[in-house]
């Protein structure tokens, strides 16, 4: 009897064992436990901060996408392409010709004490390279001539400086304003196209046209004008030279003329700038967007010059002119414009049908 109880107690401590051996060691408990690896340990006592989940996605500045490339799969840890910032396929061009002429540099003019530019009349400010032109437009803006002048100039994304007259800005302020939206440099030249140098032109008269064709060309714009101003007739009188210098405002001349108000023909312009421009190797180019044969003449011209390697030059002025305040209210005195009017809307415009 004590045998048989013995051997059952046996059996029963038996299959204890064998239960509690099977549990800790098949377990999922004990598959789903990580091994006490050197790493884990590691891993364990390093601080959240150090445990760092970026991917080589987030380490590389998005800023452009290239057509073609397979967009990032938005289950991937790294940033999916939706979470991206938008950006175009490719960098967008800043000229839609591939083959433009194009501005090769854009030079600061500082215009302190009123330097001078052209080798026609001043020689000390030598500034461009071998095969550089600027391209200049005097006596705008016109209707036509001017915006078929812009357009040459946008077809090959160019840009040029212009000396409007006061007079024409007042008649034609949009075309003016589209000169300068299309970022060319805006100056003066007088307000009347008067010769400054003539033996009739008093101090004062000289002084008057410089500042009133400024401040015409700066109410036409909405905006002040750049600092640079060309003589009529690239007639320096001297009361009128001194005057700008005081006004630091910078003078210019030319380097070629085309003559294109001579001219019969556009086929005439080009040719006369181009012999020119090859004798001398460079130069500020004197053209008319008042002329239309200057109108026409200027996407040949441009071919021509990118054919022949030129490469143009922008001017632009350190900072804008500060135009005289009696000058600014005296013309609109004298221009008579109408006064805004007070009257209340319904009492001006009213529906009739509808």
């Amino acid at each position: 009897m004590r045998s048989a109880l013995g051997v059952m107690l046996a059996s029963a401590v038996s299959v204890v064992v064998i239960v509690a051996v099977w549990f800790w060691t098949y377990s999922p408990r004990a598959v789903l436990a990580a091994p006490d690896t050197v790493s884990a340990r590691l891993a364990e006592r390093a601080p959240t901060s150090a445990r760092s989940t970026r991917t080589l996605a987030d380490e590389i500045e998005v800023t452009a996408t290239i057509a073609g490339r397979p967009s990032i799969d938005a289950s991937s840890p790294a940033k999916s392409s939706a979470a991206l910032p938008a950006a175009p396929l490719q960098p967008k061009a800043a000229c839609a010709n591939p083959d433009a002429l194009g501005v090769s540099r854009v030079v600061e003019i500082d215009t302190t004490g009123g330097p001078g530019f052209g080798f026609d009349h001043f020689k000390q400010l030598d500034f461009l390279a071998d095969k550089e032109v600027v391209l200049t437009f005097d006596d705008g803006p016109w209707p036509n001539n001017t915006p078929a002048v812009l357009k040459a100039l946008a077809d090959e994304c160019t840009k040029a400086v212009f000396f409007p007259i006061g007079k024409h800005a007042t008649y034609h302020p949009a075309i003016l304003r589209q000169v300068a939206a299309a970022g060319h440099t805006v100056g003066a030249h007088t307000w009347s196209h008067a010769n400054l140098n003539s033996k009739k032109m008093t101090e004062q008269q000289a002084k008057d046209e410089v500042e009133k064709g400024f401040s015409a060309v700066k109410l036409a714009l909405g905006a002040a004008p750049s600092p640079f101003f060309r003589f009529p007739q690239l007639q320096h009188g001297p009361a009128a030279m001194a005057h700008l210098g005081s006004r630091n405002i910078a003078m210019f001349s030319c380097d070629l003329d085309s003559f294109d108000f001579r001219a019969k023909d556009a086929a005439q312009i080009v040719n006369t700038i181009m012999t020119k421009l090859d004798k001398q190797g460079k130069g500020i180019i004197l053209m008319h967007d008042f002329q239309k044969h200057t109108a026409e003449a200027l996407p040949t011209l441009l071919g021509r010059l990118k054919v022949g390697g030129y490469k143009v030059v922008l001017m632009r002025a350190k900072a804008p002119l500060q135009t005289l305040a009696e000058y600014d209210e005296g013309l609109v005195k004298d221009m008579k414009l109408p006064t805004v009017s007070a009257r209340a809307l319904g009492n001006v415009v009213q529906t009739v049908s509808q």
